[in-house]
Formats: C-alpha cells, structure tokens, sequence
C-alpha cells in the first residue's frame, strides 16, 4: 500500500479513538472488515450499511471520522456516497474493482482514498485509515498501478493544452505526469536528477496551480 501527502482540514475527532462506518453490501465483508478492526483499539466501528441511502443516512447520524465505502451497492453507488457525504466525513473507498475510469471518479467525487481489498494487511488498513482521518491522502498500489495504465496507454505525454491551462513551467508539468504515474517525491528527484526538496517544492506550486491539496485530488484532476 502506498500512501501519499497529508493535507487539508484537520480531522473531526477530539480524543485518541477513531470512529468508523462500515459501508458494503455483503455482510460477510462488513464481518471481516469489523474483525479486522477490532485488533486495533484506536479504531471503534460506529455503525454498519448496506446499501448507498442507508450509508448517508448513517454517516449524517454519526458523523464518523472516517467511512470505509464500497463502490458497487445497492440503490446508490459508494462514488454517490462519497459526493454527498465527503464534506461530514473522510471517505476511503474499499473496494475489489481496480478499474480506472471507477478509481478516478471516486476521488473526484471527495474520497481521500482508495484501497482495493487483498493488497493490503490489517495493519496497513489501519495505517491508511490514521493518515485519511489526519486529512491524508492513500492508494493502494493496485490502485496506482491501474490508473499508470490508464496514463500510459492515454494520449502521449506534455500536452501544452494543459500547459496553458493550469499555466505549468514545463518541469511542473513533467513532474505532475510523474505524480499522476505514482511516483512518490524521492522516486520523482531520483528520475530527474533532482534534490527531493526541489522536488517537494514543485509540488507544493503544482497544488497551488491546480487548487488542490493532496495528490489523490491533483491526480484525478489532471487525469479528467
């Protein structure tokens, strides 16, 4: 699991324990997510749905610091949750589909994140859900892996359409291809022959650009 750059708002909670939601039709997920979770004692499930009206009607309830979302459910989609919800909670889908088109459109809809179920440990789940409710974004790399796909196999590289848009130097613009490809900053500075604060500097004017605060946010926008 790869997890990226932390920003944004602050989290809701106010004492050590996190509150979660559990979103998924199949119970016999929410069953093992909830046992997964259980290890954790910094970690208390709040609530379960399995269904998309069920879930907001939940989180609006509860109000949890962070709601674990699958994508494909019942009567509305977990990116439809996400959309109404992401402004009351920080969403991180969990899911089994890794298809691009689905991965970008939940981050554009407000995720903070997006996990596909058996690439990550509960240790890892645990960590991810810490660094989404610290205001952090996190993919897993099954998840970067399938949107590298999608870029690669996408029109070619430097598109001055976007240059001109975003009004990127032509090294912002390489490096933002680079964020939207999954490296991370040390990868980035290593490629270009760079310092990884140069690098990190360039992120941070990239963000400002494209009005962004996390790479998951700055990836889905250059990526529609």
């Amino acid at each position: 699991m790869t997890t990226t750059d932390a920003g944004g708002p602050e989290p809701a909670t106010t004492s050590d324990t996190l509150r979660i939601a559990l979103v998924d039709d199949n119970e016999i997920i929410r069953v093992g997510l909830r046992n997964m979770l259980e290890v954790d004692s910094s970690l208390e499930v709040v609530g379960e749905a399995g269904d998309g009206p069920a879930a907001i009607s939940l989180i609006r309830r509860e109000r949890p610091d962070v709601a674990l979302v699958d994508v494909r459910m019942p009567f509305a989609d977990g990116i439809s949750v996400a959309q109404d919800v992401h402004e009351i909670t920080k969403v991180l889908m969990l899911t089994y589909s890794d298809a691009p088109d689905v991965i970008r459109g939940a981050l554009t809809a407000g995720a903070r994140g997006y996990l596909v179920h058996g690439a990550f440990s509960p240790p890892e789940l645990s960590a991810a859900i810490r660094s989404v409710a610290q205001g952090g974004s996190v993919l897993s790399q099954a998840a970067i892996d399938a949107v590298h796909s999608a870029l690669t196999s996408s029109a070619p590289v430097p598109d001055s359409g976007r240059h001109d848009v975003y009004c990127l130097s032509r090294r912002e613009l390489e490096i933002m291809d680079l964020i939207a490809a999954g490296l991370a900053n040390g990868e980035i500075a290593g490629k270009l022959f760079l310092a990884e604060k140069t690098v990190k500097n360039h992120v941070n004017h990239i963000f400002a650009k494209l009005g962004v605060t996390t790479r998951s946010a700055a990836v889905s926008l250059w990526l529609t």
